[in-house]
């Protein structure tokens, strides 16, 4: 018996993994060979592709394409039409397959609407994709990265909030408190 929820219109092929109390929503395609964690949602149209991973609590959006190569760790959010490439130079009649890179989206992370997340680089815990931007490049954990390409603007917490340091290198998120330090270039959570 079954212990994810589907709607009817969804395809789950067989030899998929899906956690307990997952739901799969409209129009989806769930491929072999793939697995989803527990507590997931997987929103309208949405294609996860053979071999992907997908940790426990993932929130995948609307007309999200999750191909070949991609594993999300625990808590990820990939947001509405994001997109992940798993083919640095792809053309329609030479065959890549063998050519994949793999993409790794950190502990929290979120990947913003809209945005492209080029195959091959690392996304941090917490770091947060904005919407529309074209990641070519990793991600630093806690780092806020905007544009085309993406490039960092500043550090959010793992409440997704932006991080002001003071002259200590230390900052507090106004929602849970908790405490975090920068230093040598990189966030780390110190406190609560």
């Amino acid at each position: 018996m079954k212990q994810y929820q589907a709607h009817e219109t969804a395809v789950i092929d067989d030899g998929c993994t899906i956690g307990e109390g997952t739901q799969i929503w409209h129009f989806s395609h769930i491929m072999a060979g793939c697995r989803i964690g527990r507590g997931c949602t997987i929103g309208q149209n949405v294609v996860i592709s053979p071999g992907v991973v997908l940790g426990d609590l993932v929130k995948v959006q609307n007309n999200v394409s999750v191909y070949t190569g991609v594993t999300c760790d625990d808590g990820v959010f990939l947001g509405p039409a994001c997109v992940f490439t798993n083919v640095v130079n792809p053309r329609s009649a030479i065959p890549r397959r063998h050519q994949f890179l793999p993409t790794r989206v950190e502990r929290g992370a979120t990947v913003g609407a809209n945005a492209t997340v080029v195959c091959g680089h690392t996304i941090g815990a917490y770091a947060m994709i904005g919407a529309g931007a074209v990641v070519t490049k990793d991600v630093l954990p806690y780092a806020l990265v905007v544009g085309n390409p993406a490039r960092q603007t500043g550090w959010v917490s793992e409440y997704g909030h932006r991080l002001d340091f003071d002259s200590d290198g230390t900052a507090v998120c106004p929602e849970g408190d908790a405490v975090y330090r920068l230093r040598d270039g990189r966030v780390e959570r110190i406190g609560v």
